[in-house]
């Protein structure tokens, strides 16, 4: 598997300007119980189908970050993220099918606040500023889950054998994966430098420091489905 260099270009910068908040995400207490296997399933499965509803909102800035491209180069690449969302979904309802959750029940499930928070505000990131903006709101997503799957993957107290959470933590570390991540990266940076993203760093900071707390305050969602937590166990 080839390893991503997350501290490089303006993504490394945004990110360790994130310095606690970007922890709090990526060593989540959800995504270490996760690795180890002893995650509760009632806050796996609240994550599943708040991510699928996530998933659609995604969707929805990747076409916003078609629309606020100005050159052919960038109209192709907002649109091949927002074509290999729209193919992840399918992948994600078959996965969710195996957990007993069926795209109709998910579809129809209430957003939680978290899921509300995070989207509206990517979405009003998109909306109000130009596409390096929505860029950097999107980015902890990006780059941020490719992270926490090589973190995950070569961290001793991570089992894949016998943990139910296994082949969920598997879809990281494949090299198509990878090099998709790596290629995000690489068109955030040549549009950083383009959109002047090192005379913007306080609001683009703001922005990607706010993004990475929303990201972890979605984990924290999941596991306040914990039944243990709702009863004071």
């Amino acid at each position: 598997m080839t390893e991503i260099d997350f501290s490089a270009g303006l993504f490394g910068k945004l990110r360790a300007g994130a310095g606690q908040i970007w922890e709090s995400y990526v060593d989540h207490e959800f995504v270490r119980i996760l690795g180890t296997g002893e995650l509760p399933e009632a806050c796996f499965r609240r994550f599943l189908v708040q991510d699928y509803l996530f998933l659609k909102h995604f969707a929805r800035a990747y076409g916003l970050a078609v629309y606020k491209s100005q050159t052919v180069s960038d109209i192709r690449a907002a649109n091949a993220a927002l074509q290999g969302i729209l193919q992840e979904v399918p992948l994600h309802v078959t996965y969710c099918a195996s957990w007993g959750l069926s795209e109709a029940q998910m579809q129809y499930e209430p957003e939680a606040n978290a899921t509300i928070t995070y989207t509206r505000y990517v979405n009003d990131i998109g909306n109000s500023g130009d596409l390096l903006d929505l860029l950097v709101a999107l980015m902890p997503c990006v780059a941020g889950y490719a992270e926490i799957g090589q973190r995950l993957l070569a961290a001793p107290t991570t089992r894949i054998e016998g943990n139910p959470y296994g082949s969920w933590i598997e879809n990281y570390k494949g090299e198509e994966y990878h090099e998709m991540v790596a290629a995000s990266l690489c068109k955030f940076e040549d549009i950083g430098q383009r959109y002047g993203g090192e005379t913007r760093l306080a609001r683009l900071q703001e922005i990607f420091t706010t993004a990475s707390r929303l990201e972890a305050d979605f984990w924290q969602m999941g596991m306040d489905a914990d039944p243990r937590r709702k009863t004071g166990a």
